[in-house]
């Protein structure tokens, strides 16, 4: 990886360069991977938090339980073939599985773009997170729940990640231990003061290890950013997402705003590290 990087680094930047049909090509196929995880990211959402196996049996309507072919499975163009209802029941199919498949294809194709082609280090492990914030943070979202299939897999997917570093790959992956432990642990603490000081949950332990998780994946700077970033958009959102649903209850559902900030980090998180290092160089020297 290191030698195709030194053979096609264009010299005034550090992205990228490639021929326009190898982009071309490499952008579709890499959209089209990306939506096929998102469909077995559908199955993963919908079985996981009722104690399913992904694997068997097939999928299925959970309306009449028609087993689905594999001419009804291709992600994006059978929802779409199909008009969003079931071939057997003529029942409707959630919008939700053409919405994940298409975020996940796009938001893999950025992530792409943004790794080869722009001025973002390629980091594999991203490819694994990103699928992880998605199904935390939907289900969070639906259901008010992390399920620990996803955090604890993460925390262990994103430490072993840490061993294809090209140099200090030991240093690498002590260091993303180190994050999970620190990460877990001090909002382990924030969750036990916040519940005997507020008298309520002001964090819950599904939101503990999905930051455990993504120390494992960002790193402590990565984690206090998904923190800020998560808690502001939360601030933002939450009245109008309350105000949408009509609901009264202010338990703020924490997963999906805090993946959103995860997600800023891993397409903006050097950049905004370089911005701020340059600003407190600026006032160190005024």
């Amino acid at each position: 990886m290191e030698t195709v990087w030194k053979i096609f680094s264009v010299a005034n930047g550090g992205g990228l360069y490639a021929p326009p049909v190898f982009s071309l090509c490499m952008s579709v196929f890499v959209f089209l991977f990306g939506s096929c995880i998102g469909s077995f990211l559908n199955v993963c959402i919908w079985r996981i938090p009722r104690g399913e196996s992904i694997v068997s049996p097939p999928s299925r309507c959970p309306k009449c339980g028609h087993w689905i072919t594999a001419l009804e499975n291709i992600p994006i163009v059978s929802w779409l073939a199909l008009r969003g209802k079931c071939s057997s029941c003529k029942e409707p199919i959630s919008p939700r599985y053409i919405i994940i498949e298409t975020l996940t294809g796009v938001l893999f194709l950025l992530l792409f773009w943004n790794s080869f082609f722009g001025f973002q280090l390629f980091r594999p492990g991203y490819f694994v997170l990103l699928p992880l914030l998605i199904c935390c943070a939907v289900n969070d979202c639906e259901l008010g729940i992390i399920p620990n299939e996803y955090t604890y897999f993460g925390m262990g997917a994103g430490i072993l990640c840490a061993l294809l570093v090209p140099y200090g790959a030991w240093f690498s992956f002590l260091y993303s231990f180190f994050c999970v432990l620190t990460a877990g642990g001090v909002a382990a603490l924030f969750a036990m003061l916040g519940k005997k000081l507020f008298k309520r949950e002001a964090l819950g332990w599904g939101d503990v290890k999905f930051l455990a998780m993504t120390g494992a994946f960002l790193g402590l700077p990565g984690v206090i950013f998904t923190v800020l970033a998560g808690s502001l958009a939360g601030l933002a959102a939450h009245p109008l997402v309350c105000r949408l649903k009509k609901r009264k209850s202010r338990t703020l559902r924490f997963g999906p705003y805090l993946a959103f900030g995860a997600l800023l980090w891993m397409f903006a998180g050097d950049r905004l590290l370089r911005m701020y290092l340059e600003l407190c160089a600026a006032f160190a020297q005024k």
